[in-house]
């Protein structure tokens, strides 16, 4: 990085909107990348501005920091991201996303039931096995998957992988 296009941490701070401490954190988890002057103080390109914003969008709808960091990783290095790479990065994140929304339609579609009796029983629960469906498979994560599953089919949806 030139002199010119370096920026200290508190000016990514101020320009992105994100706290230092928020920086330090992304950079721990690889998120984003810093060089050291020989003072040892953090100097970041210009792009990182960038990748801060696809940061905070990809957070804004639930993506994990692990799948953001997977995603950034396949961009070229100081280089600002481009709309096509957007345009990437955010077509394979859409499956992902939908699977989310179909876990939390179903968590708004039963929640009401399960609050509304009071019961907090796993074995009877309409949110965690709805109608009693699974009670002979005994407890566990397979329920939200098996009632998810079934949503889907009763609307014709897409299948994503689980």
């Amino acid at each position: 990085m030139s002199v010119a296009m370096e920026l200290s941490v508190g000016q990514v701070a101020e320009r992105s909107g994100v706290a230092v401490s928020a920086l330090h954190f992304y950079e721990a988890k690889g998120l984003i990348h810093s060089v050291r002057t020989a003072g040892n103080q953090r100097r970041y390109s210009r792009d990182t501005l960038r990748r801060i914003a696809v940061i905070r969008v990809a957070q804004r709808v639930g993506m994990p920091l692990a799948t953001i960091r997977e995603a950034l990783d396949t961009l070229p290095d100081s280089r600002v991201p481009t709309r096509a790479d957007w345009t990437r990065l955010s077509a394979a994140w859409k499956d992902e996303l939908e699977q989310r929304i179909a876990h939390l339609t179903l968590m708004r579609d039963t929640l009401d039931q399960c609050i509304g009796c009071g019961c907090l029983s796993l074995d009877r629960c309409r949110l965690a096995n709805p109608e009693d469906a699974l009670g002979d498979q005994g407890t566990g994560a397979q329920r939200w998957a098996t009632a998810l599953r079934e949503s889907r089919g009763k609307r014709g949806g897409k299948r994503t992988r689980e």
